[in-house]
């Protein structure tokens, strides 16, 4: 029976959607993170009469046809790019995107990997870095002897020393922009990486050319939204037992087939 392996595909679908959601929740409190949603596409159908076809009893054209569906798939799992509130740290390394793009930083593999987490600190060589210690790019050195470290809007960082009353710049931080941001790929530990689908990367000054601006300071939330949420996770819990009960229905029919027999 037919009915068994589609409500199966359905169950398993619902069990997909309850994994993201719980993916979703897990990461509230992950800064710039962005939540997922699961897409699903129906199977192909089984062409019993098109619609269209000539009846071959009286020659008349069918004005429906019987097509039975097979199922679900997962069609794909999309991000939702969404701004997350902006919580004050008062973090001197603390940065906030204000707008669209990523940081870069440079991964162990010699890759580029970005992020929108923006709690960066500074290594033993001074260099502004990830918490997992990965550098931000373009490099920036902050001298052992800076006594306050100042970004702008701008991604300017300048560092300001007691012998002197005149700030010194140390370079700019930028922002990287992608044709499709959602076809990057999630690596963990708040990094992405280029596809195929994403695009090239396109680097800018923030605030220039589309890119979003720069908070010191502060960090970028989570942009999950728990209600949300839990509502989803009560209709795919609702969907799953629904698809449980076709099951056990179909089930029964057998059953009662095989009495009869």
């Amino acid at each position: 029976m037919r009915a068994l392996q589609i409500a199966a595909t359905g169950m398993s679908a619902q069990q997909m959607r309850v994994e993201v959601i719980s993916n979703n929740l897990s990461n509230m409190s992950t800064t710039g993170y962005n939540a997922r949603r699961a897409e699903f596409a129906d199977l192909h159908y089984q062409q019993i009469a098109r619609a269209g076809a000539v009846n071959a009893s009286d020659g008349t054209v069918l004005p429906t046809g019987i097509q039975l569906g097979m199922g679900v798939r997962p069609a794909a799992i999309n991000i939702h790019l969404a701004q997350g509130s902006l919580e004050t740290t008062g973090g001197d390394l603390d940065l906030a995107i204000e707008g669209t793009g990523f940081f870069e930083v440079s991964l162990p593999s010699g890759q580029a990997g970005f992020t929108r987490d923006g709690a960066f600190k500074r290594n033993a060589d001074g260099v502004i870095v990830t918490s997992d210690g990965h550098p931000v790019q373009p490099e920036i050195v902050i001298p052992q002897d800076a006594r306050s470290i100042s970004i702008n809007a701008n991604g300017d960082v300048f560092a300001y020393f007691a012998d002197s009353v005149e700030a010194q710049q140390l370079g700019q931080i930028t922002l990287t922009s992608f044709t499709n941001a959602k076809g990057l790929e999630a690596i963990g530990n708040n990094l992405f990486l280029q596809t195929e689908a994403s695009g090239a990367p396109f680097v800018a000054s923030p605030g220039t050319q589309g890119a979003g601006t720069l908070i010191q300071g502060y960090l970028e939330s989570s942009s999950v939204d728990p209600v949300r949420e839990i509502t989803e996770l009560i209709e795919a819990q609702r969907g799953y037992e629904l698809n449980s009960k076709v099951i056990s229905a179909a089930d029964q029919m057998l059953g009662a087939t095989s009495q009869i027999r």
